[in-house]
This record gives C-alpha cells, structure tokens and sequence, in this order.
C-alpha cells in the first residue's frame, strides 16, 4: 500500500514538473515557426508561379534578350528544386536555400533591368501588370521572411532559456536558422542611365 501510494505521489510530481517545464511551450513555437516557414516558402512559389508569364510576356517583344531570358528560367528551375525540411531550420540549410533564392532574384533583377531598352514592352499592360505582381510579391517574400525570423527568435529564446534549455535537450528541440541580408546588401545598387 505504501509502495502504491509512493508511485502515485511521485507520478504527481512528475507530472506536475513536466507540465511547468515548458515542454507544451517550446512545441507551440516550433510549430509556429514551422508555420511561418510554410509561409516563407508560399512567397516563394507564388514568385516562382508568375516567372513563366513574366517571360513568356518578354519573350513576345524581346527575342533577342534570349541569354537573360534562359537566366531567368533556369534560376527558376534552381530556386524551385531547393527545399528545406521544416524539422530541420538550420543555418546552413536557411543559407542555401536563401542562396538560391538571391541567385533567383537577380536574375529577375537583370530581365527588369534589359526590359528598360523596350518602350513598347513597358508600355504593355500585361507586362505592367506582371511587374506589378513581381514587386508585390518581392514585398510579400520581406514581410514573411521578418515574420519567420521573428518567430525563430521566440523559439531560440525560449529552447535556449533556463530552465527551458535543459528540457529542450532532452526533447530534442534545437534552434533554428534565421535569413541574414545577401551579402553586398548592405552598399546601395548604382543607377545609371
């Protein structure tokens, strides 16, 4: 009877410590930041989406920009066949893929940049409205990434906090890469006309 009521106190306890060792927190956040990252790479693909028609639509008024145009798709084809295993965020796999992903856009960058010797491709409203998207999206890509680096921070706050951080180790919960700038972000782009 002892016996009985020694487990049944010490299976209280242990309960009690487990549910106040911020187990159910630290999975809240990891499946928060997993969701941001579905985010992330909705962007992404939404970006990946419109690139056909972007050049589908250049193609019809600048065929002889066809070495930027083979750069675009084949970036595209790159950017599209990188993915990143939620359970596994870490530096080097968000560095690779933010790789891609900046190879991607700048190649768009140079296919934007060789439209403006075509008046008449930028007064197309299909192609308007196509760069339209394209920025948009651009811009969704900056609001979701900041809202996955946001979300990590939590996370790695919370997975590396004490006593969260003795429990994490012991549930496996590790942390997670962040996006960092491209390198050369930080120098502003030369414009000349």
């Amino acid at each position: 009877m002892k016996r009985l009521l020694l487990l049944a106190v010490v299976g209280m306890f242990t309960a009690a410590f487990l549910s106040s060792c911020g187990y159910n927190t630290m999975v809240s956040k990891d499946e928060n930041v997993k969701g941001k990252w579905a985010q992330v790479e909705n962007a992404y693909q939404r970006r990946a989406d419109l690139i056909p028609n972007l050049v589908s639509t250049v193609k019809g008024a600048a065929d002889h920009e066809q070495s930027t145009l083979q750069a675009v798709v084949e970036a595209r084809a790159k950017a599209t066949q990188v993915s990143v295993d939620p359970s596994n965020l870490s530096e080097e796999e968000i560095a690779n893929f933010q790789q891609t992903q900046d190879a991607f856009s700048q190649s768009i960058g140079r296919l934007l940049v060789s439209v403006e010797a075509y008046p008449d491709l930028k007064a197309n409203q299909n192609f308007r409205e196509l760069q339209a998207q394209l920025e948009g999206t651009e811009n969704r890509i900056s609001v979701e990434r900041r809202a996955y680096n946001e979300a990590v921070q939590d996370f790695n706050t919370t997975v590396r906090s004490f006593p969260n951080n003795m429990m994490a180790g012991m549930f496996g919960f590790k942390a997670k890469g962040t996006f960092k700038a491209a390198e050369g972000s930080d120098k502003a782009p030369t414009v000349s006309f």
